[in-house]
């Protein structure tokens, strides 16, 4: 019985995959790389070379099966995946070895992203701290001892005070700190909220000081938007193109009967919504970690509320394991998603999906059956590129297949994307003509077959804002053992 059971598993995890609609070729793929207690990496710790090739296996994978975007959780609670001089770096991480320079995580997995075609986002827990054996063990370099001041112990645990301006200052220093020495692609904040609404956060004082007339649900959202304000326009006046993003709860508030008791505006004091309305957010990955019900509808919520701006329903990967969904709870998700035309979709955790849990990976393969570009932040600059010249296409000695070509503007921080069509008769908006997205480099190769097929080959810039060019004037060339 036991085998007929484990066979009939194997077979349903092999069952092709049935895509309802055309596949985009503009869609976000994005994973939550969580560091935290080293849940996706790091989990090995015996040295740096080894936490190196760990990270590169995951990025590896992540690229091999089309994803585009990597949230990489730099601040978990209190301590940091880079080397700062504000808060310790995690104790996970082996920094030394060999006599060589230290290893700095983010500058790692930045570089490593950069070179495969990824972005990469800085992934920070904005106010929980941890509880008292944590907190001590980040010794006199934690914020409860440096600025107590700022922290406030609730249930246990300790957090930054939402309700203190000068909370503001001391998060908005981390940022400053990372985007003005790392080449991040994004600012992704979580736990942006209050913890919850279950017995009372100790901010009586920070209420009658601050408070003025207001309630203290109001109150408390002002000063969670406060933060977001300061934080959206430090990042735009250090680096427009950064995108900054936020992980609210799944559910924006309760539809009628629908979802009470745990919602980002009336639970947690996160008004998301007035976040993108108000031009102070360019993106959402909001946490819909629900089925059904309490999924469809608070996606076209998020949509109602998104200002045109980038959603992307974060979808609960680990359901699987912890509430035992099937694979197709995931995949209804996706096509959802999909058929709402919403931006993309990202998935907690990283894990979780390349461990292919109950076959996902192996259903997603199908849907990201090639890569796709990210959707362009039209709010921040509209502005289309130069198109690449001098497209040249050569078989090269050990085999491979190699394409280079110029911009007449290198200045710029820009990306290529690369085609391949059978007729000139070419839709870049076709995901099936996609070669490759986020080249930092004007060079692509691959191997080709000789198949004795000929191909045009276009490609195409993108700038920090993913405005795209027009296509190149293609290089010809056919795929013969005999014509070259």
């Amino acid at each position: 019985m036991n085998k007929i059971y484990l066979l009939l598993i194997i077979l349903l995890c092999h069952i092709p995959v049935i895509i309802s609609s055309e596949l985009p070729a503009t869609e976000v793929r994005a994973v939550w790389l969580t560091t935290n207690y080293g849940l996706d990496w790091p989990r090995n710790r015996t040295s740096k070379e080894a936490q190196k090739r760990e990270l590169l296996s995951i990025l590896d994978d992540l690229k091999k099966n089309n994803f585009n975007t990597v949230m990489f959780q730099v601040r978990a609670r209190g301590e940091l995946m880079y080397a700062s001089k504000i808060e310790p770096m995690s104790s996970l991480i082996i920094t030394g070895g060999y006599g060589d320079k230290k290893f700095d995580p983010l500058a790692f997995v930045l570089d490593e992203c950069h070179k495969r075609g990824l972005e990469c986002h800085a992934w920070i827990v904005t106010y929980p701290l941890g509880g008292d054996k944590h907190v001590r063990s980040l010794g006199a370099r934690s914020v409860t001892k440096k600025n107590p001041s700022l922290t406030k112990k609730f249930k246990g645990e300790w957090f930054l005070d939402p309700g203190n301006p000068r909370t503001d200052d001391y998060l908005l220093s981390i940022v400053k700190e990372i985007v003005t020495n790392y080449d991040v692609d994004g600012i992704h904040f979580d736990y942006i909220r209050y913890p919850d609404n279950r017995g009372q956060f100790p901010d009586d004082g920070m209420y009658r000081l601050h408070g003025k007339g207001k309630s203290r649900a109001d109150w408390r959202r002002d000063n969670i938007t406060r933060f977001v304000t300061k934080a959206y326009d430090l990042v735009k006046k250090q680096k427009p193109w950064v995108q900054v993003s936020s992980s609210p709860l799944g559910r924006y508030r309760a539809l009628g009967n629908n979802g009470h008791g745990w919602t980002a505006f009336e639970t947690v004091y996160q008004d998301a919504g007035k976040w993108m309305k108000t031009g102070k957010h360019d993106a959402l990955y909001p946490m819909m970690y629900y089925k059904e019900q309490l999924f469809y509808p608070f996606v076209d919520d998020w949509i109602e509320n998104g200002n045109k701006r980038i959603v992307v329903p974060g979808l609960g990967a680990y359901q699987m394991i912890e509430l035992g969904w099937s694979r197709q709870d995931i995949l209804n998700q996706v096509d959802y998603t999909r058929r709402k035309n919403v931006h993309g979709q990202a998935y907690f955790r990283t894990a979780n999906v390349l461990s292919n849990t109950k076959g996902i990976l192996t259903s997603l393969e199908e849907y990201y059956s090639y890569p796709a570009k990210l959707p362009a932040m039209t709010w921040l600059s509209d502005s289309i590129p130069e198109k690449p010249v001098d497209i040249r296409a050569e078989r090269l000695a050990d085999g491979l297949f190699e394409l280079k070509w110029s911009l007449n503007d290198e200045k710029n921080r820009v990306t290529y994307n690369v085609y391949r069509s059978e007729s000139e008769d070419f839709n870049r908006d076709k995901a099936e003509n996609l070669l490759a997205v986020g080249l930092k480099e004007p060079l692509f190769t691959y191997v080709a077959e000789d198949n004795d097929k000929a191909y045009y080959y276009y490609v195409t810039v993108s700038d920090a804002y993913h405005n795209e060019s027009e296509v190149s004037i293609p290089a010809f060339f056919y795929h013969s053992e005999t014509v070259k």
